[in-house]
């Protein structure tokens, strides 16, 4: 093995790390899409927005998503990847339990989704700009119809102020909605 070559420290000055807590009291969950289940109760997906940037773009999260929760296909305008941490999900009809990771490269869609009978949280984080982008509105129709469920208006999301909210570009069903 060749020797090791010294490496040079580079610092950036003004900039530490920045730590972060699922507890920390400036990290709240904010509740980002929602259906109505057959039986009149409703599933949701709920963020903690652990880092986001404008300058360079990305997003880390860490998300939770409600029992039998169902989200349209979709891709993001920058890479994403998703790691399953507890519970269980299907995405376009593959299981992805506990420890599965999963990579969407930049132009690519996935989905739609569902939550397992008990839930799922994940770690999320996307490389460039976070928002998403609508794919197969037929698939995530279909998915809602054999759970007997809807889709719900999207709950406002407090996004950062350098951000526009997209959601209400996506149409299913005649109805603009998210449900990413």
């Amino acid at each position: 093995m060749a020797e090791d070559a010294e490496v040079e420290e580079v610092k950036v000055p003004g900039f530490e790390p920045t730590f972060r807590h699922l507890d920390d009291p400036e990290v709240p969950w904010q509740q980002v899409k929602s259906i109505r289940n057959a039986d009149g109760s409703t599933s949701s997906v709920w963020e903690k927005w652990l880092a986001f940037s404008a300058d360079p773009p990305y997003l880390s999260l860490y998300a939770r998503w409600d029992p039998g929760m169902v989200i349209r296909r979709h891709g993001h305008y920058s890479p994403h990847v998703i790691f399953v941490i507890s519970g269980e999900m299907w995405c376009g009809g593959r299981h992805c339990p506990s420890g599965t990771h999963v990579e969407l490269p930049l132009g690519t869609a996935f989905g739609p989704f569902v939550a397992g009978p008990e839930g799922t949280v994940l770690l999320e984080v996307m490389m460039g700009d976070p928002r998403s982008w609508g794919d197969d509105p037929g698939a995530f129709l279909e998915a809602l119809r054999q759970r007997g469920a809807e889709p719900l208006p999207d709950p406002p999301i407090d996004f950062p102020d350098w951000l526009e909210d997209l959601r209400t570009r996506w149409v299913v069903d005649g109805e603009p909605t998210d449900s990413s």
